[in-house]
């Protein structure tokens, strides 16, 4: 966690309600949210890295000549941005791709809806014990994300290189009861956010890319194996809910996230890491 400041009090009674962990909101700002008008700040939720790290960028080198003013908000975790974007504390977010967002819509009652494609962050397996996937045997301990799409996408991954075997049909929706041989692996469900600092209590484990970044892993070299880009449905995108679509400082952050100099600061900065993965979001 990097900072902590007050939560609003409608942020605060979603996470009482357990929809939510901790957050760590970095760049408060005003807080104008979706009620300040089309002329106040758009204010956007985002996981530090990489997220955080392009809106900053849009903010301190794009955002004025565009006529935007964008503040940011950094969570650290999975739930609090879409709370937030639900209740208007926030006026968009940009942290999650389509599979997670549409699991969430249906858990939580929430109607939030994707704006534009930005970036891919390959799913990977790590390990300070192991140098191949092959190294696992019975008895080897792997980590996989708790919530239901990564955890789907983690045992894809895992059965995509041999590690296990899963029923037939069953792709990224996959669950720990759709193993059809899970070749005496030990599986230890995990909290997405937690996983980096727990790499050392198992075997081996299934990260999210933004979480592996955020723990200064490089996932294009550190990776024993990783998510192939072709054909990715997990690209993550920019949210609103539901209505704001068209609001015209929505408009402004999106043609900006798809635009050629973040194309650049995305190659740049991660270093194939994480995917440019502009244009309309898929159904």
């Amino acid at each position: 966690m990097r900072t902590s400041v007050k939560l609003s009090a409608a942020v605060a009674a979603a996470a009482t309600l357990g929809l939510g962990a901790c957050s760590a909101p970095s760049d408060a700002g005003s807080g104008a949210g979706s009620s300040g008008g089309t002329d106040a700040p758009l204010t956007v939720a985002a996981t530090p890295t990489p997220h955080g790290d392009i809106l900053n960028y849009v903010r301190d080198n794009l955002a004025k000549d565009a006529g935007l003013e964008l503040e940011v908000r950094e969570f650290d975790d999975y739930v609090l941005p879409n709370t937030a974007t639900q209740s208007g504390e926030v006026d968009a977010n940009f942290f999650q791709h389509k599979p997670y967002l549409d699991d969430f819509n249906e858990q939580k009652g929430t109607d939030i809806v994707p704006v534009v494609n930005v970036e891919l962050e390959p799913l990977g397996l790590y390990s300070e014990k192991l140098d191949a996937v092959s190294g696992l045997e019975p008895g080897s301990t792997v980590a996989l994300p708790d919530d239901a799409t990564n955890e789907g996408r983690a045992l894809k991954l895992l059965a995509d290189n041999g590690a296990i075997e899963l029923k037939d049909g069953v792709g990224s929706e996959a669950t720990l009861a759709d193993i059809e041989d899970d070749k005496g692996l030990r599986f230890k469900e995990l909290e997405a956010a937690q996983i980096p600092t727990r790499l050392a209590d198992v075997d081996a484990a299934v990260v999210n890319g933004n979480y592996a970044i955020g723990a200064d892993l490089k996932p294009a070299k550190d990776a024993i194996v990783l998510e192939k880009a072709e054909n990715n449905p997990y690209a993550n995108f920019l949210a609103v809910k539901k209505g704001n679509e068209d609001d015209p400082r929505v408009k402004k952050l999106a043609k900006l996230l798809n635009s050629d100099p973040v194309e650049k600061f995305i190659q740049d900065r991660f270093e194939g890491s994480i995917l440019p993965a502009f244009g309309p979001v898929g159904s």
